[in-house]
């Protein structure tokens, strides 16, 4: 192997471990509430809405979410994908349970974020997090049915979880012909499984608590 492969591979390893490291940063930041250490892991030019840009809009609108819904919380991360779109981008999938003290109710979640990562002067940000959920509900309360969004004092709502993927939706539009043995398409490209799994759907429109 010549030297040029080499560091390309030792650079694709160390940007993996740092991007996974970005996003324990994420967790453990927002749970202790160091805003300061949290806005950072994104790009200095993070785009909060369509008005306002950069760290001091995202840690205003984070202040206000934290201090203002939740007494605590506790981020707790599962499988981690990332897949490398060029040499300074890529995207990812986490997936996240997570528990929140609201007042007198403990609402547990389970989500997934969809990640967009750049490299900017060396280091790794996220340029975007989508947050998808599946359920939000109380401890005692199991959200069984439609609508599993069920936060204190509002109405359900659906989350987007499965909105990011086409399969969901085609996997429950109709019954295989158990008949037939069944077609299996071709393995995915290389660092295009999360791409394939997608197939060109829009970004959900997440609806913000």
């Amino acid at each position: 192997m010549d030297e040029a492969r080499l560091v390309a591979r030792l650079d694709r390893l160390e940007s993996i471990e740092a991007i996974r490291q970005l996003a324990a940063k994420y967790s453990l930041s927002l749970d202790m509430r160091d805003l300061d250490a949290h806005v950072n892991l994104f790009a200095p030019d993070i785009r909060v809405s369509r008005e306002k840009v950069g760290r001091a809009h995202l840690k205003a609108w984070l202040d206000d979410t934290l201090r203002n819904q939740f007494t605590g919380t506790s981020h707790h991360l599962g499988q981690h994908i990332i897949e490398f779109t060029g040499p300074d981008h890529a995207i990812g999938v986490v997936y996240s349970k997570n528990e929140h003290e609201c007042g007198g109710e403990w609402v547990i979640m389970q989500m997934i974020y969809w990640d967009d990562y750049e490299r900017i002067e060396g280091r790794w940000y996220f340029r975007r997090r989508l947050p998808c959920y599946w359920y939000a509900t109380d401890l005692n309360k199991p959200p069984i049915g439609e609508m599993k969004m069920r936060w204190p004092g509002q109405p359900p709502y659906d989350g987007a979880y499965h909105d990011l993927f086409p399969s969901w939706k085609e996997f429950w539009a109709a019954a295989p012909d158990k008949d037939k043995l069944p077609q299996v398409a071709p393995p995915a490209p290389l660092e295009q499984f999360l791409a394939t799994l997608r197939r060109g759907a829009p970004n959900p429109k997440i609806k913000v608590r």
